[in-house]
């Protein structure tokens, strides 16, 4: 299957557990009316709760402009896998992408290790829909240089397994989350993002065919986080800031303007 073809730009909000099923229709309501013009470079993803994605696919279905994600699914399309996800079903009830590897997903207790994500990506792109892989370093260094390079050395096997898994030609979008930036107060500094996702992009370029990749910055973002990244990247992951849509909105318009 054909996977979607990947916008210029990207916004998108994970809404984790923090929605019940009422909340999550009535916040996909209101976003689809804030969505991107159909004309726009700049596309949106909302990446709810399972229990919630075939209301929120019908939600959509006349508002392109917005993708629906999952947050997760079983490298698997069918088999004796209880209280799993299956991609291939994901597929079928309108998901665009799904979200793997996420920081709550590679801590414990689940320990989610490079390859599984990576398997979970390759069926993602056999089921023909875009891989969305965080990826992001816990070690934190006072040092930017030496935080950097850390950043580097542990993110690089994150993105190598799964540029080894899959096909060259396949969209995939990194989302890079330091963990230790992840529902902080700030966000890592605009030089420390910029520094780790050049690095990042020039490894991806070494891969060849790699030519559909985004990398999105995700870890506290909010209003004018993007102004001092857009150089650098291709988008915004954002977190419990945008379940508020007002907030959201405002992060969309700075990206679709810029």
């Amino acid at each position: 299957m054909a996977a979607p073809t990947l916008p210029k730009s990207l916004v998108g909000v994970n809404t984790k557990m923090f929605f019940d099923l009422p909340t999550t229709t009535a916040y996909i309501s209101s976003v689809s009316k804030i969505a991107p013009a159909p004309d726009s470079s700049c596309r949106i993803f909302i990446i709810p709760s399972y229990p919630c994605l075939v209301a929120a696919h019908t939600l959509l279905e006349a508002t392109p402009q917005v993708l629906l994600g999952a947050q997760n699914c079983h490298p698997e399309d069918s088999g004796a896998y209880t209280g799993e996800v299956s991609p291939l079903m994901l597929k079928q009830i309108g998901c665009s992408m799904v979200c793997l590897g996420h920081a709550e997903r590679r801590r414990a207790p689940i320990n989610e290790a490079n390859d599984v994500v990576a398997k979970k990506a390759k069926a993602v792109v056999r089921n023909g829909m875009i891989p969305l892989v965080c990826i992001g370093e816990k070690a934190k260094s006072k040092i930017m240089s030496e935080g950097v390079g850390l950043a580097i050395r542990e993110c690089s096997p994150q993105i190598m397994e799964v540029l080894r898994a899959v096909p060259g030609d396949a969209p995939i979008i990194f989302a890079y989350e330091p963990v230790w930036a992840i529902g902080a107060q700030e966000p890592a500094s605009a030089d420390h993002v910029l520094a780790v996702v050049k690095s990042l992009k020039s490894l991806v370029d070494t891969v060849d065919g790699k030519t559909e990749v985004r990398m999105l910055y995700g870890g506290s973002a909010k209003p004018g986080t993007w102004q001092t990244l857009k150089a650098g990247l291709d988008g915004l992951f954002l977190g419990r800031f945008a379940h508020n849509v007002e907030n959201f909105e405002k992060v969309i318009r700075e990206v679709e303007e810029s």
